[in-house]
């Protein structure tokens, strides 16, 4: 028998993944810290490469770890939309507001493979500035929102927090005094997380590059210009993480929804795929 990857040991990878810990994962889905290990250990033997980094602050993927993860994610997806959505038809129109930083991630992929399955149904995914955004669901174009808390539309029906960490350019030196710094030029909390780190760290920074979207800051750190706070979704193979960095804080991401929306079956699946997705 061929080399097979067993849902349960992809669960457990993307599980320590997102908690940048094996004991936060264990504790997450019930497991012991040793048990959790040794399905580690036998996923990287299936794969045979690393997966992850390991230290006594934590963990975080290698590059095969970070080329795993986006087909990690999307097999859990659709192995759960498999075993909600087979047998049941669903139509209609539901828009969703993506930040761009979860646009160009894994979540479009998440929500083309529920359009699949439903080819009844109509999804429109949009992703712009946040005052469009609002615009679309105070029109009832766009029915979810997923984004910052605080810039959520609405009051938010589900919060999750996420880890983001610091995408280095290549050919970068990180010991570079100033450190040069990439940033997204509007405010955003992620700009202010990122300077206040290297503040309180004791750092000195310079701006390397600014600019509006996420495109920009890719193209800035492919071209070697400097180091950037990312979320690990938006990581490329040629922009590991560093430990020499300090580590960033949290964001807390939300969803909103549309009060008139309540009992569309669509917009339920839609959220449900997004929470199983983020």
């Amino acid at each position: 028998m061929g080399r097979e990857l067993e849902i349960g040991l992809l669960r457990s990878f993307v599980a320590a993944v997102r908690a940048g810990s094996i004991s936060r994962a264990a504790t997450a889905l019930g497991q012991t810290q040793p048990g959790l290990s040794q399905q580690l250990r036998r996923l990287e033997g299936v794969v045979g490469r690393p997966l992850l980094h390991r230290s006594p602050s934590g963990v975080s993927p290698t590059r095969a770890g970070e080329e795993l993860l986006p087909y990690a994610d999307r097999i859990l997806a659709l192995s759960a939309q498999a075993l909600t959505e087979t047998g049941r038809a669903l139509s209609g129109h539901c828009g969703v507001g993506l930040l761009e930083d979860l646009a160009m991630s894994h979540l479009p992929q998440a929500l083309a493979d529920l359009a699949r399955l439903h080819p009844g149904a109509t999804l429109e995914v949009l992703s712009g500035s946040r005052a469009a955004a609002r615009e679309a669901f105070d029109a009832g174009r766009v029915h979810l929102v997923l984004d910052e808390v605080p810039d959520l539309p609405g009051p938010p029906r589900w919060t999750v927090r996420r880890p983001l960490v610091w995408a280095v350019g290549q050919g970068v030196d990180v010991s570079a005094d100033p450190l040069p710094v990439v940033l997204f030029s509007n405010t955003c909390a992620w700009r202010t997380s990122a300077l206040e780190t290297l503040e309180r760290s004791g750092r000195p920074w310079r701006v390397a590059f600014e600019s509006n979207t996420l495109v920009g800051v890719l193209a800035a750190l492919r071209a070697g210009l400097g180091v950037a706070a990312l979320l690990p979704t938006n990581l490329e193979p040629a922009m590991a993480c560093h430990d020499a960095l300090p580590t960033l804080p949290d964001v807390e991401l939300g969803l909103a929804r549309h009060p008139r929306t309540d009992g569309d079956p669509l917009v339920d699946a839609v959220e449900t795929a997004l929470r199983r997705t983020i």
